[in-house]
């Protein structure tokens, strides 16, 4: 299936007063495209971009026109509770969801999301990719949850397929399923539908949620993106290994794919693309200068499904990948464009996914929530010093096979790792001297490990999920 974007392009010249700015003066528009698995060094922007294997240049563009934070941290180093965090404002000290295990665990009804509160204010809501906080039948169902409208998949495990008979849609406060050829590419209609949503909405202030899920296994493109990677003769550019199915593991929904690579360049180039092709439409509605732009991803880079997050150098100067507590499963990009953000700056400052409901609630006037561990970030936005303390905080807890708790105090990172019948370990970094997590200093600095450890254990809530009640790991 074709991308429909020259379309949209053709409608906003009917009717005369589509083009150009609202004759109203409006609150601003937000976009958040939030990427699934897309590391700290797959951007072109946050590396030599001469250097990288997979060019990135709208994305490049964006960080020209806007603020490249280098020091952005996803609310956890897997999709759900990285998810939980964003849309919630809560640490993983706090968050109700806490992790991927267990099947998709929804959000409940007193759970405020960032889509309940801007609709209250009179937002259209459009969420259109992985939502994973929900499914049809409980109470985390995108319709009960602030989304006027939907187009992707509510569960994780179906998110792993770019090919499949159906999707998931709200409309009219009505969630259905929508029934689709498993010949479509799947992001094909979610960035349809996101740019129509754009479109139908631009005379009124919009939220636009892009959870897309390139670049998430399965490692599926399309032949026109694949071109570019592939000889005259069909073979790829890169040395290949196939990926063959594992039919009776945990990885049983990935499919073969002969070209992982060339596959993983495909849509890591088709997502830049898409990006460009968004920015383009703002620009030509009128919109581009009352709409921030938000663009990260919600974890590190994946190893999965035949992607080689080594070959690509997908994590750049960070130790770590996906459900690694190190810098490379939770530093992740973070660019923002918009009214009052500084074009070409880099920050070096910290925050984390928590922090975004309440600057998103500043940005649009929005009341603030009273429960969030966030802070609004507004003043770092507009090119002033960081609003949070010298001492501020930042925890994560993750249990897969290891039970992974890091904390972070200014350059300080304290990591608490133990396995299953094993004595917890201690490892202490100094990220302004070893942004690699190369040497742990543990042994030096015994006072500020029992500091930090103090203040981790302090960071932790109890869980209000059984689930995630990790008490007895400790």
């Amino acid at each position: 299936m074709k991308f429909l974007f020259a379309g949209f392009l053709g409608l906003v010249t009917l009717g005369g007063s589509a083009v150009g700015q609202p004759s109203v003066p409006q609150r601003p528009n937000i976009i958040y495209i939030m990427a699934d698995d897309l590391g700290y060094g797959d951007l072109g922007c946050y590396r030599n971009a001469g250097k990288t294997i997979v060019k990135t240049p709208n994305l490049d563009r964006l960080a020209k026109q806007g603020t490249r934070f280098t020091r952005f941290y996803a609310g956890n180093t897997v999709c759900a509770p990285s998810r939980c965090a964003l849309m919630t404002g809560k640490d993983m000290g706090h968050a109700y969801v806490r992790g991927n295990g267990g099947g998709d665990i929804p959000l409940r009804l007193t759970d405020t999301t960032m889509a309940t509160r801007l609709k209250r204010e009179g937002y259209e809501t459009g969420m259109f990719g992985k939502w994973g906080l929900g499914n049809d039948t409980n109470t985390g169902a995108p319709q009960k949850q602030g989304w006027n409208q939907f187009l992707g998949y509510l569960l994780h495990g179906h998110a792993h397929n770019y090919h499949t008979d159906s999707l998931w849609q709200v409309k009219h406060s009505h969630l259905s399923v929508r029934h689709i050829s498993k010949s479509d590419y799947t992001h094909d209609l979610i960035m349809n539908e996101a740019m129509s949503f754009v479109q139908t909405n631009r005379a009124k202030p919009f939220f636009l949620y892009l959870p897309v899920t390139l670049v998430h296994a399965e490692l599926a493109t399309t032949t026109e993106n694949e071109k570019p990677f592939l000889t005259p003769t069909g073979k790829s550019v890169f040395p290949e290994t196939p990926y063959l199915r594992r039919p009776n593991t945990i990885f049983k929904r990935y499919s073969s794919q002969p070209n992982p690579k060339a596959a993983f360049a495909a849509m890591l180039t088709r997502l830049d693309s898409d990006v460009g092709k968004l920015m383009t439409l703002l620009k030509t509605l009128g919109l581009d200068q009352n709409t921030y732009v938000f663009f990260t991803s919600d974890n590190g880079p994946h190893n999965e499904g035949g992607a080689d997050p080594v070959f690509f150098d997908s994590n750049g100067p960070l130790r770590g990948i996906k459900r690694d507590l190190y810098e490379g499963g939770i530093r992740v990009p973070m660019l923002v464009r918009g009214p009052g953000i500084s074009a070409g700056r880099v920050s070096n400052e910290a925050w984390a996914g928590w922090d975004v409901l309440p600057t998103v609630c500043e940005l649009t006037n929005t009341p603030q929530p009273t429960d969030s561990n966030g802070l609004s970030m507004v003043p770092l936005l507009r090119g002033g010093a960081s609003p949070a303390p010298a001492d501020r905080t930042f925890y994560w807890a993750f249990n897969e096979g290891e039970y992974r708790k890091a904390l972070i105090q200014g350059d300080w990172k304290l990591l608490w790792l133990k396995k299953p019948s094993e004595a917890a370990r201690l490892e202490l970094y100094d990220l302004a001297r070893d942004i690699g997590e190369t040497t742990n200093v543990a042994p030096q600095h015994p006072a500020k490990v029992k500091q930090l450890t103090a203040l981790m254990q302090q960071a932790l809530t109890p869980s209000e999920h059984p689930l995630f009640d990790w008490s007895g790991l400790e």
